[in-house]
């Protein structure tokens, strides 16, 4: 088991609704100019769930599950909504406080950036009974996570009994071996770089080139997937740094928007030679918390 500061830790409530599909246009131009009409973010999307492909849906950037947010002031950018979306942490409980499915719980799979929606996966037969403006609180904790004797590896946006449940170990005494289903050259990463926090919110693996997104296997990714992002450093945002390795969670689907495609959160990152991803099929947060038994089997 790992040795982290979890006892230290502050758990906090955060809340928020089901949002509604929002349009500002109906036509997006995709990377090779056609112009398209097609389903995207927020609301309850009732046939995609963590652990389903993230390529392949007639959709852009569309979000697994439930999509909340904190409406309290109106704007995504408001500081209630920022709240929730720096404070919840993937793997974080949710439970529905109001409507029909109240009582009904399910977890945090993603923090979904410029649109700044958190993702929530529940079972099939609650997504039938949720509606659009139903309250979710969660109970946050993880932000702050550390590893104290690497420092050297900063932690975001997961919680810390998912972060024990993935099997990390460590490797020489100064690396830790982390599995992942996938590794993404940082050529290949786009929309969402230069933001100065990953507290909150993506970054997209652009998939323009069909040729390298098939040679590497990303059309294969999976929501909830973990991948290893090469040469590059998130600890103070999302950057180009050679030798620097930063972890992931596939949170959103592949998009036709030049610069876009399956949006990762990250949940770790070092300098050269701290972390060492170790590709396992099944590393996908469906498996590690049991959520998709119907794809994966049984949790380890």
């Amino acid at each position: 088991m790992l040795k982290t500061n979890q006892d230290r830790l502050v758990v906090q409530s955060v809340i928020g609704e089901v949002t509604s599909p929002k349009f500002r246009s109906p036509y997006r131009v995709s990377h090779d100019g056609r112009a398209m009409t097609l389903p995207g973010t927020g609301g309850i999307t009732y046939n995609i769930r963590v652990g389903d492909p993230a390529f392949g849906w007639v959709a852009d950037h569309v979000e697994p599950a439930v999509s909340i947010s904190n409406r309290e002031t109106k704007e995504p950018s408001g500081a209630e909504n920022a709240g929730l979306n720096t404070l919840a942490c993937i793997g974080n409980r949710a439970t529905v406080v109001t409507g029909a499915a109240k009582g009904a719980v399910g977890t945090v799979t993603g923090k979904h950036g410029g649109i700044e929606h958190v993702l929530v996966d529940f079972d099939w037969k609650v997504l039938e009974q949720l509606v659009i403006g139903d309250k979710i609180q969660i109970r946050a904790c993880g932000l702050g996570l550390a590893l104290p004797a690497q420092p050297e590896i900063k932690l975001f946006n997961i919680d810390p009994a998912l972060l024990q449940k993935l099997g990390c170990r460590m490797a020489g005494g100064t690396a830790l071996e982390v599995p992942v289903a996938c590794r993404i050259p940082a050529e290949l990463m786009g929309s969402g770089l230069g933001s100065a926090s990953v507290a909150s919110g993506d970054y997209d693996i652009t998939t323009a080139d069909a040729e390298a997104i098939h040679r590497l296997g990303i059309d294969r990714l999976r929501f909830g997937d973990l991948v290893a992002i090469d040469n590059t450093d998130n600890r103070f945002g999302r950057c180009y740094r050679k030798g620097a390795v930063s972890v992931g969670v596939v949170v959103h689907s592949d998009c036709i928007l030049a610069g876009h495609g399956p949006g990762v959160t990250t949940v770790m990152t070092s300098l050269a030679g701290r972390i060492k991803p170790r590709i396992e099929r099944k590393a996908n947060i469906a498996h590690y918390l049991g959520l998709r038994k119907d794809i994966f089997g049984t949790k380890r």
